[in-house]
């Protein structure tokens, strides 16, 4: 039987402010992706969510992005390859140093927000941050949506690799994500958000927002973890997966 595991972007609160419900939904994935300080989270976040993540046994990685606290990483800025490669290793390094403190192993390794839509599409894009990754750590898994640029790029250089299914996004007919700044962009019922991911695991099919079937790969399913509805949508798919 095939495996497939359930993770969710946290660690995501910086300073005074609190985003997200990191105690209640880390118990219950299978991985964590990290914000490294980029787009979001700062150094007392980093060493908390590694913290929780530990302690319930959960897989960690790291979730570097665009230097965009204010866009929330969301932004697409106009970045060459060789910038994005300094981004990734730069962000893979500071969540590391707090991984390898409590003495355990960094697992995986995602792009956040418009550098992953982005290197996902760019194949220049998706070679730099796959090349970040391995000169880091070969044996790191890079995951990446689902037969992306991403993916490809990751599995050319012998990187382990995830394709990444979204519970709670929409999809366009190219198999890519709908863009945020679409008002469909997001799934919020929960029925529907399970209907979902059971044609992605039962059938690896996903329906487009037109209405066809698209192949996909599931080995991983995301949840995002800012939303309202984070916490009960991870419990429901975690029904369904199991």
């Amino acid at each position: 039987m095939k495996s497939i595991s359930l993770n969710c972007d946290l660690g995501e609160s910086f300073g005074a402010y609190t985003l997200g419900n990191d105690e209640k939904i880390i118990p219950l994935v299978d991985a964590v992706n990290i914000a490294c300080g980029f787009h979001a989270g700062d150094a007392r976040t980093m060493q908390e969510t590694v913290r929780l993540a530990s302690k319930h046994q959960v897989k960690m990685g790291a979730h570097p992005g665009f230097d965009d606290l204010q866009g929330f990483g969301r932004r697409k800025i106009d970045v060459k390859p060789r910038e994005v490669y300094q981004l990734v290793l730069y962000q893979i390094g500071a969540l590391h140093g707090f991984v390898r403190a409590i003495g355990e192993s960094l697992h995986h390794v995602k792009p956040h927000g418009a550098l992953y839509n982005m290197a996902c599409q760019q194949r220049k894009l998706a070679e730099a941050v796959a090349q970040a990754v391995y000169d880091f750590q070969p044996s790191i898994t890079l995951f990446g949506l689902s037969n992306s640029e991403l993916t490809r790029a990751g599995e050319k250089l012998g990187l382990p690799v995830a394709h990444e299914v979204f519970a709670d996004r929409t999809y366009q007919t190219d198999g890519s994500l709908t863009p945020r700044t679409e008002s469909h962009a997001m799934i919020k019922d929960v029925v529907q958000i399970q209907e979902q991911v059971k044609g992605m695991v039962d059938r690896g099919v996903v329906k487009s927002t037109d209405g066809k079937e698209i192949p996909i790969q599931a080995d991983t399913i995301c949840v995002h973890g800012d939303t309202n509805e984070a916490l009960q949508v991870v419990q429901s798919i975690r029904e369904v997966i199991t």
